[in-house]
């Protein structure tokens, strides 16, 4: 991965996503690639800008990256996927898609802390992390995520997330997506 640049990071997240994608998520009824692909979907259909579909398809894609058995989470192992996933991104895709994958499970906690309903849409996968990554947030942690330039995006996402786990949802592949993640980072990555 040290060797990634502008014009290999979408073909190696192409081919990451198609190799480990089939890979179950976390106890849940889809893939992590179908998880993913219907963030991304969720996304596109809501009108969000390229660069919040991007963080979409992409906030798990530390799944893929680090270090961490495929079973950690039932091991009680918090695999910190959103740091290995931004750390790959970073220096490629703009702030807010960084923000996205690296604080997706930070609004997790966030919401669970701010908004009295949300815990109750949660898959018992996700209430199973959620301990794991902390829990709820105390108010001062809720205070200080919630001053985040990039906050609704960021909680955003997180929905799309909560919402991306439906069985035989029809969705584009990885390599529909391929054109619009080289925008993204073509555009970043010349005006850096």
């Amino acid at each position: 991965m040290t060797n990634l640049t502008r014009e290999t990071i979408v073909p190696f997240l192409v081919e990451i996503f198609e190799r480990r994608g089939a890979e179950e998520y976390l106890g849940e009824r889809v893939s992590i690639a179908e998880h993913m692909l219907q963030g991304a979907k969720l996304a596109q259909d809501a009108g969000a800008s390229d660069d919040v579909v991007a963080a979409a398809l992409l906030h798990d894609v530390g799944h893929f990256t680090h270090d961490f058995p495929v079973d950690a989470a039932d091991q009680g192992i918090d695999s910190r996927h959103e740091e290995a996933g931004a750390k790959v991104l970073e220096g490629f895709f703009p702030s807010i898609v960084i923000d996205c994958v690296r604080h997706h499970v930070d609004a997790k906690r966030y919401l669970c802390a701010t908004d009295p309903d949300y815990f109750g849409r949660l898959s018992p996968a996700s209430v199973h992390s959620l301990y794991l990554q902390g829990g709820p947030m105390d108010q001062a942690e809720a205070a200080t995520f919630g001053a985040n330039p990039n906050i609704d995006d960021i909680v955003q996402v997180r929905v799309w997330d909560d919402e991306g786990k439906v069985p035989g949802m029809t969705t584009p592949t990885i390599r529909d997506y391929a054109p619009l993640l080289q925008r993204v980072v073509d555009r970043h990555t010349a005006s850096g």
